[in-house]
């Protein structure tokens, strides 16, 4: 595997891990301003991200279908949603701020579900990252390097938040600072090794380019949707989830944009 893919899966993996590493050095909990401006922040990167580096390019890809160019990117959009739909019911999981576990009943312990929430949805983030790469290997001419890059940039400033919100949680659970460093890291170790498979994938049958990056948008917009903007906008300070997601939102396009 080239090393520029090797590095790129890897940006968002460290970004993850330095989140986590929040967790030697700040308060067992987190504000609760703070957490709903990383919460916003994350899902206008995913959305941003969605939008300009999957959705778009998957459409491109399809030129030659004419005015159905559409439906690759309308079919992989559709099936990442499902796929999504189906994890959240078979993993036992639950979320930040929630007492309720959500999935099949289970024995495990709150802190174990809470890591398999957010490791849940990095497997979207993954895939996304895997398959931007796999056009650019396939010589893909509406993906560069620098846009690859880009999108493991935007993926790993969205990782860092999300890193801290589950260790911070988990010390403040009980765990030792050093355990939940440890199960920040792991949650994000599924990103590399979902972008991984998807590079296996994509470069067996290249056909498949235009579905798996809007596969990876669905499954990326059902995590938003589903997940980070309800904890966004439940309780106070909403208004600072809103303005924190446009943010996410505007930095993801404008890396997307000048990158790309």
């Amino acid at each position: 595997m080239p090393i520029e893919i090797v590095r790129g899966l890897m940006i968002p993996f460290l970004g993850t891990s330095l989140g986590a590493a929040c967790v030697l050095f700040m308060k067992e909990t987190l504000n609760i301003k703070v957490e709903k401006a990383l919460t916003g922040f994350a899902a206008g990167v995913m959305v941003a991200a969605s939008i300009w580096s999957l959705i778009i390019p998957a459409i491109n890809q399809s030129g030659g279908m004419g005015r159905f160019a559409f439906l690759p990117a309308f079919v992989g959009f559709w099936l990442g949603i499902l796929f999504l739909l189906v994890l959240d019911h078979v993993i036992p999981h639950i979320h930040m701020n929630s007492e309720e576990s959500e999935g099949p009943k289970s024995s495990l312990k709150k802190t174990t579900m809470m890591v398999l929430a957010v490791t849940l949805h990095n497997i979207p983030e993954g895939m996304a990252v895997g398959v931007v790469y796999a056009g650019w290997r396939a010589g893909n001419s509406e993906i560069t390097i620098a846009g690859a890059v880009a999108l493991s940039i935007g993926i790993a400033i969205q990782n860092f938040p999300e890193g801290a919100i589950i260790s911070l949680p988990l010390r403040a659970n009980g765990k030792t600072k050093g355990n939940a460093l440890l199960y920040g890291i792991l949650s994000g170790v599924v990103e590399p090794a979902a972008a991984v498979f998807t590079i296996m994938l994509s470069g067996l049958i290249i056909p498949l380019l235009p579905y798996l990056l809007s596969f990876a948008a669905g499954a990326m917009m059902y995590v938003v949707v589903e997940e980070l903007i309800p904890e966004m906008s439940q309780g106070k300070h909403t208004d600072i989830g809103t303005i924190m997601f446009a943010l996410g939102f505007t930095v993801m396009m404008m890396l997307d944009v000048a990158l790309g």
